[in-house]
């Protein structure tokens, strides 16, 4: 496991490992799109609407069992980027650039965002929801412009089934504690504590936005409980494996 760090540097759904900040990647992301709408102001509509999501493959997990580490060893062995709850946040809840967002994916993939917003949660609470609006099209619009490995905030219940790798990390209380203890330098019982409040905030999260107490097993194509595998370097080898077989990749 990578070193300790302070608590006030700790982010929940992050491990010790330093990463780029949130900031910096939403810049990748506007570029990116800005860049792509550009160039494909000339290209035929239709063409566009045919285009297809890259596979990708989302983690979903309980704070603090690892997963965002287990995504970024597969994201080397694949050579995709890792977007997780940060980074989505943070395109989520800024409104210019949420709507940078939906413009580039809606013109790639015309009413998409709508057709699944209904889906999920009828005529009016698309209407009403302007979060959930907003938090969709920032997972579409990422996954519309690379290969990518989400972590968190639903991801596989956005995404089309078909181009989605589902992987559901569980594990005890007791190894969530404890590696949150360690990552954070706090006592068993501090650790708990946070565990708690966070696991209320992820609950009220699935609640607020896909109406659901908890993720069901049947949901992903697969289930790793890490209280059985001492290093997630394996987990990743059965991620990366899963992925190249459901999708006939070579990577």
């Amino acid at each position: 496991m990578a070193g300790n760090i302070g608590a006030e540097k700790y982010v929940p759904g992050t491990y010790a490992k330093r990463k780029p900040g949130a900031e910096a990647l939403v810049g990748h992301y506007v570029r990116s799109w800005e860049g792509r709408r550009l160039t494909q102001e000339a290209e035929d509509r239709a063409r566009a609407a045919a285009a297809e999501l890259p596979p990708c493959i989302a983690f979903s997990r309980k704070i603090g069992v690892g997963a965002l580490e287990i995504a970024d060893i597969v994201a080397k062995k694949l050579n995709y980027r890792v977007a997780d709850r940060e980074l989505i946040e943070q395109i989520a809840s800024q409104a210019n650039i949420s709507e940078n967002a939906i413009a580039f994916f809606d013109e790639r993939f015309p009413g998409y965002t709508h057709r699944t917003l209904k889906y999920l949660f009828g005529e009016k609470s698309f209407i009403d929801s302007d979060y959930s609006r907003h938090l969709f099209s920032a997972v579409f619009a990422i996954a519309g412009l690379e290969p990518t490995i989400f972590v968190g905030r639903g991801t596989h219940l956005i995404l089309p089934r078909d181009r989605v790798l589902a992987v559901r990390c569980i594990c005890s209380n007791e190894y969530r504690a404890k590696r949150i203890a360690e990552i954070m330098d706090i006592d068993r019982s501090a650790a708990e504590k946070r565990l708690g409040g966070i696991d209320k905030e992820q609950a009220a999260f699935f609640k607020k936005v896909f109406n659901q107490k908890e993720a069901s097993p049947y949901e992903f194509d697969l289930v790793v409980n890490l209280d059985h595998f001492a290093d997630t370097g394996a987990v990743a080898d059965i991620v990366s494996l899963a992925f190249e077989r459901k999708f006939k990749t070579s990577a």
